[in-house]
């Protein structure tokens, strides 16, 4: 036994199973406890030493190391190592078996037996971190004996274990059998000209095809055991147009999706199909005029929120209609199992996981999400109603900012949210990490709360040290080169500890615009979770420092040059930088950190310029950042021209070609989902107040604009904008009165409630003058208010 230090590493890895896909009524179905599990552990955690356990010599209790508590058990060398627990089980159900582990090499095994039958097992791969493996839904009856050990290998210098435990399992309502055709053709029909192949999987080892015609399809027929309405996705490559993916429900066609001639893969979804217990669903493959290939099916529930926009321009009405069914084709759910660590240099990923609620933030040929596109898709998921996979995700971001992480957010996670993403994630001094998104955490879970209303953000420990943490000892800790208060990156590369989101070039500074930026919204995002929890005192210590680091930033941190001579970061040595900063340049601009005026107005005309220019950005996630700079000035028609652009590019084949096209990276789908509620409607939602606010930004040539089915808290809105000069809500569903501010740009003389005159007021909001009205719409009212 001579294991390096413990570190609190979550790489899951567990038993190779059928990936199964889950549709539920509501993720609230789909997180039903389950019933109590069947099994109990004894001292799994080893703190009453050998009690409950057997062991072979070379095997026993310790004290060193242990996951947590104080006491593990090890093996030494040698496949006749052994520590293990037989169980009698005391009622029928299925549970997950899991341990976290350490190793000094590759090759011992987790093994469980049901009265003397090996049902699970995994290989245990070498790694100096406690790793929790799973062995997944064991299925016992009362009076099974359940035998749990863990069996040393050749070469395996040490094995260290801790932390066993049944868990039950979370059996999904339903499930697609071998969804990945890793498994062959286990689960599906084929006809002749149809069938497996291995030469150019989406992920994993193998795919199916289909040869010319229609005739030639591929079948699978599951029964459901639940109620809901979900939406079905598959990846797929084609020769040439005319194959089709269909859903039936009882014979029933539900929908399909014509598969376009691409012979790279793209994802394709059938939403929001109706299933209820005991409905036979079957899902087709149809070819076309040319070869088809197809992988990596998924289901997700419906999203619990379907929002409806219409308007006097049909191209908002068809993106928006795109962009909301294409973000909920990337939610994950509870139960699922699935491959974790999936990239494009591992395509099959280290093993399977059950899923927790969660979605794609980041590259959808990876088993996971980031803390940049999480932090950017906040707002288009709660729009959609996602608040349980938004909690969920902020949450495990901010419980691995650790001490000994120096309070950095870890950057990935695969879709179990316990697993660090492998790919980058090396160990707890080399892993991805990036100042900005350290404070967004803070920003957005703010956000999060104000569309949800949901108390967990200022009531949950886990996330409220994590607020603490990042806008006090995080800024501390990383403002040592250059102090002033602003958290600094190395200046070195990304895993260790870049000071912008721009990764490409520019990793030699330690101070930059977006990061700063991004400290400051933290500030003022601090200052409003303490006002709802009730501390004036913290919330005010907290507006102080946001006002201060913003009139820093404008005096001296930032220069006073204007466009391409504004200051946008710092060296190491001190030396200040200008120029075009992508990332740098126009997140400090969507954040608000730049004083409102002449200045910040010529520095928005050189962001939209050089986002045409020679310098612009390969990728397609930099210009989703683009209405939402330009929106938050009132710079309209611009937000308006590169949502525009974003939409239009969504076939071209995206800069990293295994993510597939633009449109099939989901930061772009939930962001001109957030941009269309958000941006062009205004919303400004504060569920804990019962309140919003709104106001008109339709560009030029959008006469009118309405979103039905907008939820904020527990009520559901309609909000209607005929140009800048009306708006009307209707309180359609929820029990709540809600504080309505309507906002319309400039100093109007004359506003009017439902048609009748009254005072005009007017506000500073970002620099800018609006005139409002407050109104109370209760449930089931209506009230409209114009300008003139």
């Amino acid at each position: 036994m001579n294991p390096p230090r413990a570190l609190r590493l979550t790489l899951l890895t567990s038993l190779a199973v059928l990936a199964p896909l889950v549709p539920f009524a509501s993720l609230d179905e789909a997180t039903a406890a389950p019933s109590a599990a069947p099994l109990t552990v004894v001292n799994g955690g080893f703190e009453q030493g050998t009690t409950g356990w057997t062991f072979t010599s070379g095997a026993g209790v310790a004290t060193n190391v242990p996951h947590s508590g104080s006491e593990l058990a090890y093996l030494d060398e040698g496949t006749a190592k052994k520590a293990g627990q037989t169980i009698t089980a005391t009622g029928d159900g299925v549970v997950d078996l899991s341990v976290w582990v350490k190793t000094g090499g590759a090759g011992a095994t987790f093994v469980a037996k049901v009265n003397g039958s090996t049902v699970g097992s995994a290989v245990l791969a070498k790694r100096a971190a406690y790793t929790r493996y799973t062995i997944p839904r064991v299925a016992v009856k009362n009076g099974d004996s359940v035998e749990i050990s863990l069996v040393g290998g050749t070469g395996v210098s040490y094995v260290n274990i801790d932390d066993v435990e049944a868990t039950p399992s979370l059996i999904p309502a339903v499930e697609i059998t071998n969804p990945g055709f890793e498994q062959g053709t286990a689960g599906w029909t084929f006809t002749s000209g149809a069938g497996i192949a291995t030469n150019l999987p989406h992920g994993g080892t193998k795919l199916a095809y289909l040869d010319q015609t229609a005739a030639k399809k591929i079948t699978q027929t599951i029964t459901a055991k639940g109620n809901g309405m979900f939406d079905f996705s598959t990846w797929a490559a084609t020769g040439g147009s005319g194959g089709k993916f269909l859903v039936r429900v009882n014979g029933t066609l539900a929908g399909f999706a014509d598969l376009p001639s691409r012979s790279t893969y793209s994802r394709h979804t059938v939403s929001r199909v109706a299933v209820k217990t005991g409905d036979k669903v079957e899902v087709v493959f149809e070819g076309g005029s040319s070869w088809f290939n197809v992988d990596d099916l998924s289901v997700s529930p419906s999203a619990p929120v379907d929002p409806v926009v219409t308007s006097s321009d049909p191209k908002i009405v068809a993106m928006f209609d795109w962009a909301k069914r294409k973000a909920n084709s990337f939610v994950q759910l509870p139960g699922a199992i699935g491959p974790i660590n999936v990239d494009e240099g591992n395509l099959a990923g280290t093993g399977t996981a059950p899923y927790a609620p969660s979605y794609w933030a980041g590259y959808a040929n990876r088993s996971g999400y980031y803390t940049r596109d999480l932090a950017h898709q906040v707002g288009g998921a709660a729009v959609l109603g996602l608040n349980t996979e938004n909690r969920e995700m902020l949450r495990m971001h901010a419980a691995s900012a650790t001490a000994e992480h120096k309070y950095y957010p870890v950057w990935a996670f695969n879709f179990d949210n316990q697993n660090y993403l492998a790919t980058d994630y090396k160990n707890p001094d080399f892993f991805v990490r990036e100042v900005p998104a350290a404070f967004e955490v803070v920003e957005k879970a703010n956000a999060a709360y104000r569309w949800s209303g949901d108390n967990a953000y200022i009531n949950d420990p886990v996330l409220w040290d994590y607020y603490k943490h990042a806008t006090k000892e995080f800024i501390e800790l990383h403002d040592g080169a250059k102090p002033n208060g602003v958290a600094e990156g190395k200046g070195t590369h990304i895993f260790d500890g870049a000071a912008s989101y721009k990764e490409d070039g520019d990793l030699h500074v330690i101070e930059a615009g977006d990061g700063v930026a991004a400290q400051y919204q933290a500030f003022r995002a601090m200052s409003d979770l303490a006002k709802s929890k009730g501390d004036t005192t913290l919330s005010n210590t907290y507006k102080q420092k946001a006002d201060d680091l913003k009139a820093y930033f404008n005096d001296t941190w930032a220069g006073s040059g204007n466009g391409a001579d504004m200051v946008r970061a710092y060296t190491k040595e001190g030396a200040p930088v200008t120029g075009w900063g992508k990332e740098m340049s126009w997140i400090m601009l969507q954040k608000e950190i730049t004083a409102t005026g002449a200045r910040t107005d010529a520095y928005l005309t050189y962001v939209d310029t050089e986002s045409q220019g020679s310098g612009r950005s390969r990728n397609i996630e930099a210009y989703t950042y683009l209405p939402d700079t330009f929106f938050t000035y009132d710079w309209n028609d611009t937000a308006w021209k590169w949502m525009q652009y974003v939409y239009d590019q969504r076939d071209v084949q995206h800069v990293v070609s295994k993510q597939g096209p633009n449109g099939d990276y989901p930061e772009v789908s939930y962001t001109l989902v957030s941009q269309t509620v958000e941006g062009l409607m205004g919303v400004r939602p504060d569920a804990p107040a019962k309140s919003l606010a709104t106001h008109s930004r339709l560009p030029s040539g959008m006469d009118w604009l309405q979103v039905k089915d907008v939820k904020v808290g527990g009520n559901t809105f309609t909000l209607r904008h005929d140009g800048a000069t009306s708006s009307k809500l209707t309180n359609t569903a929820g029990s709540d009165s809600y504080s309505w501010e309507a906002r319309f740009p400039g100093n109007k003389s004359t506003i009017k409630v439902n048609g009748v005159a009254q005072t005009a007021k007017t506000k500073t909001v970002n620099g800018k003058t609006y005139t409002y009205a407050a109104v109370t719409v209760a449930p089931g009212q209506t009230a409209t208010v114009t300008v003139s």
